[in-house]
């Protein structure tokens, strides 16, 4: 029985095309749930630092419309998100055609690939760059062309090298995940430039509400110029909607329709509709946001200071930081940290085995991993 169960296993996998078979599920942080089981911890002992979550939770305007939206929850979602479609054209200054929304800017991320490639295409993206990027490549049978980081970020020179005759999109974070770098707002203009108008950029900006005015993106201004280029947004922030999973991306008319066709009816449920729309009027929650963040990035790297430990900067709501001592891995450093109650997010399917990334919370939650970081180092 158990080799006829093995055989028709090894079948059914067969029916899959072989770039499907090849990927590697993305792996999200850590749930608190999970590591009380495992460990055997309380809930409230547990502080989880791993997946770049606005540690205030939302903002009191969505909170007040999401309790709103439950009341109409039995009808289907208004499957062109008008209500959203205006907020977001008002408060980016860009056209309703120009929209795309997502369940989440992964979903933004989706259709674009499956819009634009297919087998015998390449996608480009940088080392170190954000796992979705490969996955969503592979996903439609395209081939991923990785080109080496330069101090952790993107090479755009070497990016625009890669360019073949076969390649339809690359993939740009600004801020990068999981490094937190950030690319100068000259450098992306010229680089755009140069991109061939039949390659697609595609313009991950998940973390833009994290950084100062002066480093903020032009990019929206760009679409006039650039027909090919595509920016990713999300909620999932600064904004705190990571539950509700919502994001949009702004872009040429007629690429926007052209996602808009592979997308699913509803991908975006009424809730999370509300909670936007409420979210994008309430500017003192995302300067507050700001502030925080700013304030635990100084609380962080100075106690990575303190403790001698090699990070990256960053201009997220994030950091990363290196263990390369003679006694201790980065591996094991987390697992240390896990059986303490504290979750970070360990890098290393991002070829980085020796760093782990931290991500910024409240004040108290901060200085909880600092603590219990320590007392692992020193150990």
């Amino acid at each position: 029985m158990n080799a006829s169960r093995d055989l028709s296993n090894a079948v059914l996998s067969d029916l899959a095309p072989d770039h499907i078979r090849a990927i590697a599920p993305y792996q999200g942080g850590k749930p608190i749930c999970e590591l009380s089981r495992e460990m055997g911890l309380q809930v409230g002992d547990i502080v989880k630092l791993a997946s770049n979550e606005n540690p205030l939770g939302i903002s009191p305007k969505a909170e007040f419309a999401i309790q709103e939206a439950l009341l109409d929850i039995a009808r289907y979602p208004d499957g062109n998100s008008f209500a959203l479609r205006e907020a977001v054209s008002n408060k980016f200054k860009v056209a309703h055609n120009q929209i795309v929304f997502g369940n989440g800017s992964n979903d933004i991320l989706e259709l674009a690939a499956r819009a634009f490639l297919t087998a015998g295409c390449e996608a480009i993206y940088s080392q170190h760059a954000f796992a979705v990027y490969p996955l969503v490549t592979q996903a439609t049978g395209a081939t991923g062309v990785v080109v080496p980081a330069k101090n952790y970020g993107h090479d755009l020179p070497a990016m625009l090298a890669a360019i073949t005759d076969k390649t339809r999109m690359i993939f740009v974070a600004n801020p990068n995940n999981p490094t937190g770098t950030l690319l100068g707002k000259d450098e992306l203009f010229e680089f755009l430039k140069q991109v061939p108008k039949h390659v697609l950029v595609v313009l991950d900006e998940a973390y833009d509400e994290y950084l100062s005015a002066a480093n903020k993106s032009e990019a929206i201004g760009w679409l006039n110029e650039f027909d090919n280029l595509i920016i990713s947004r999300t909620f999932s922030k600064a904004y705190g909607l990571a539950g509700l999973r919502v994001g949009f991306g702004l872009c040429h008319a007629d690429i926007a329709d052209l996602m808009n066709r592979v997308r699913q009816p509803f991908n975006v449920n009424s809730i999370a509709q509300a909670a936007a729309v409420a979210s994008l009027a309430d500017d003192d929650f995302v300067e507050r946001s700001y502030a925080l963040n700013q304030a635990g990035m100084v609380q962080l790297t100075q106690g990575f200071n303190k403790l001698r430990l090699e990070y990256i900067p960053s201009f997220a709501n994030f950091v990363s930081f290196a263990v390369k001592s003679d006694t201790q891995n980065a591996a094991e450093v987390n697992q240390k940290l896990l059986q303490k109650g504290v979750i970070v997010r360990p890098i290393a399917n991002y070829e980085m085995p020796d760093y782990l990334r931290v991500s910024i919370g409240l004040f108290s939650e901060n200085a909880r991993f600092l603590e219990v970081l320590e007392e692992i180092i020193n150990k």
